[in-house]
């Protein structure tokens, strides 16, 4: 989004604007400010990602590249949750969402209804995070975390104890990809706990999508963790954050956003 990213806080949901629908000219966007689009969608097509931290995100492709469950924090307005439905046929989504009145808007954003490889769940990340954790189990190869309310990024989301409790679910190999404001005052903050809980199995991909900093965090267990063939790539991205230039960073997202449309279109059927 330009400025607001997908909506999920822990705060109370009552005490917060209502959601504004607009639909202008063939797409569709919503705000919780006026001016600030948090998603955005063409009606001509509504799989497709059209604002760039969007397409930064899906960049956690060249890490896991075929994800068997991914976990999204934040619906929003559905981009990323349509697109990896679409995008990835063999892979189960589930979504954790905190307010009501944006799941409500799923039809009007043509987000698919829940089936076997689709669930929106309403609930607090942290909490759903922190309970996932406490089964022992490590089901998801791919973390999304994209919640930002008016106030930026809320604490709850970006510090050690949430980012323990997403390593804990995921699988040996798996990738948090995190959204965070550079001009965040606690962007610093974030940044060290990414590092220390991931054991700095860290990279981002410089101006890739202009103030957003969409950071890339890799669990791998013990040192033989960086023989992984994402961990060794992650290391590689790190040292020049990407491609070393923002505009072949951006292209490069873009261009892996229409690789894997492809790549879901020129499957065989199952």
């Amino acid at each position: 989004m330009s400025r607001l990213p997908n909506f999920v806080t822990c705060a109370d949901p009552a005490a917060t604007a209502a959601p504004l629908v607009r639909t202008h000219k063939g797409r569709r966007t919503l705000a919780f400010e006026s001016g600030d689009i948090q998603s955005e969608m063409l009606l001509a097509r509504p799989y497709a990602l059209t604002l760039q931290y969007t397409r930064a995100m899906m960049c956690f492709a060249l890490f896991v590249p075929r994800p068997r469950h991914i976990l999204m924090v934040g619906l929003g307005g559905g981009s990323l949750a349509k697109f990896c439905y679409r995008h990835f046929p063999d892979c189960r989504i589930t979504v954790v969402e905190l307010r009501a009145d944006v799941i409500a808007l799923r039809e009007q954003f043509l987000v698919p209804p829940d089936d076997a490889r689709l669930r929106v769940v309403h609930a607090d990340a942290v909490g759903y995070v922190k309970a996932q954790a406490g089964q022992g189990a490590r089901p998801f190869d791919v973390i999304l975390v994209d919640g930002f309310g008016a106030e930026g990024l809320p604490p709850a989301l970006g510090n050690a104890a949430f980012y323990r409790d997403c390593r804990a679910v995921l699988g040996d190999g798996g990738v948090l990809v995190a959204n965070v404001f550079t001009y965040d005052p606690r962007y610093p903050v974030v940044l060290d706990a990414l590092d220390s809980v991931f054991a700095r199995r860290t990279c981002w991909f410089d101006r890739v999508a202009g103030n957003n900093r969409i950071v890339f965090a890799m669990h791998a267990a013990g040192a033989a963790g960086d023989t992984l063939p994402g961990v060794r790539r992650l290391h590689g991205l790190a040292r020049r954050h990407g491609l070393g230039l923002g505009w072949m960073n951006r292209l490069w997202a873009r261009l892996l956003v229409m690789q894997l449309a492809w790549r879901s279109v020129l499957a065989p059927p199952h």
